[in-house]
């Protein structure tokens, strides 16, 4: 059997996240509860209900498809695959797109799910990174030094994961141009748009500004809902067709209660109300986070993240990131996840999109393990 390389971060919280008394290793915001989305329409309602448990449309129900679409500048229905989370359509876009031996660039730190797909089948993978001491920023000449004709795909995610930084324009059009420099692909992480801290304006996507895109989203992030499963790529119609074939092999289709809430989820009616819902969560419970870090002179330096329910701070305690989190596990039941999931130790991702009464008690556990160290 030829090397496996787990995905360290879900392992852990596949293990842990159900046990914890507290979970603020979760990147999304306090989820929502059925009667919450549902409403107060009855004939909304009682569709539900009557809902047949069949398979949907395998690559997802039109309605639901309609309104992803509506989502994206210039996309159609025939654009959007509806897929089991995007954890689903990024593994089948890697799949669809790359062969054993291609060269994939990919932004770190970020979502290492792609990393791990690139080094699980073969991939010559490389990397690019943002920049801590300029608030994040991409280091664009390093992308620039990376990308060679041989670059068949560059990995984004926007706004990104685990620090919470949007792109700007210039440094997505930047981006695309070492891409089509290259006549690479972009796959595009963009699951927290929607979720922004600082703006009512949402985050646009990489679609519609390079032909050669792949944009993955979910219901799991901005829309609170992570039981459905439901995700979806976004990408040229042919492409999509592409991708759709391997997802016969993985997952076949996403269940149709989940397609039939997503939909209602994302209609115009509704999503306005879900985004509104999520940051406020995003806007709540950021300050609570910053005036507890604050309360630590000395202890952490962070910079604020832009959009997304967590933040990536660095600590300045003499422990390893992993041996720090496994204690806060054992010894306080809080569950927050380390910086070497993301290749870079003495940092922390740490959650705050949830209710006070949740996230005060869980900081004051974290609290009591850093007096600890501390000594």
């Amino acid at each position: 059997m030829s090397q496996f390389h787990p995905f360290v971060m879900e392992r852990m919280m596949s293990q842990f996240e159900q046990t914890v008394d507290y979970n603020l290793s979760e990147s999304g915001v306090h989820p929502i509860v059925l009667r919450d989305l549902l409403g107060n329409d009855p004939d909304i309602i009682n569709q539900f209900l009557n809902t047949d448990l069949n398979y949907p449309y395998a690559n997802g129900n039109p309605d639901l498809r309609q309104n992803i679409a509506r989502l994206y500048d210039g996309a159609t229905p025939d654009n959007v695959l509806v897929t089991v989370g995007a954890a689903e359509a990024n593994y089948i876009t890697i799949r669809t797109l790359l062969e054993p031996g291609d060269e994939i660039v990919i932004m770190l730190p970020n979502y290492m799910q792609i990393w791990g797909i690139a080094k699980n089948h073969g991939l010559h993978v490389k990397a690019f990174h943002l920049q801590e001491d300029a608030g994040w920023a991409p280091d664009l000449d390093e992308l620039r030094d990376q990308v060679t004709p041989k670059t068949k795909l560059i990995a984004i995610c926007n706004p990104n994961n685990p620090t919470g930084r949007i792109l700007t324009l210039e440094e997505m059009d930047a981006i695309i141009a070492v891409a089509d420099s290259v006549g690479a692909w972009i796959l595009a992480d963009e699951v927290y748009a929607g979720a922004e801290r600082l703006t009512d304006e949402e985050t646009p996507s990489f679609i519609g500004r390079y032909d050669k895109v792949v944009a993955t989203g979910s219901m799991s992030k901005a829309y609170g809902t992570p039981g459905l499963r439901i995700g979806w790529a976004v990408a040229p119609a042919g492409v999509v067709d592409d991708i759709w074939a391997r997802h016969e092999y993985v997952a076949i289709a996403a269940a149709k209660p989940s397609n039939h809430l997503a939909a209602i989820a994302l209609s115009p009616d509704v999503r306005p109300r879900i985004i509104a819902r999520t940051r406020d969560y995003i806007r709540r419970g950021y300050p609570i986070l910053e005036s507890w870090m604050n309360e630590h002179p000395g202890v952490f330096d962070l910079t604020p993240p832009q959009a997304a329910a967590i933040c990536f701070v660095r600590y300045h305690l003499d422990i390893n990131s992993t041996e720090f989190v496994d204690r806060l596990r054992r010894e306080k039941s809080v569950l927050i996840v380390p910086g070497d999931h993301f290749g870079m130790d003495h940092h922390l991702r740490i959650s705050f999109g949830l209710p006070r009464d949740y996230l005060l008690p869980a900081l004051d556990r974290i609290h009591e393990l850093i007096e600890e160290i501390a000594g």
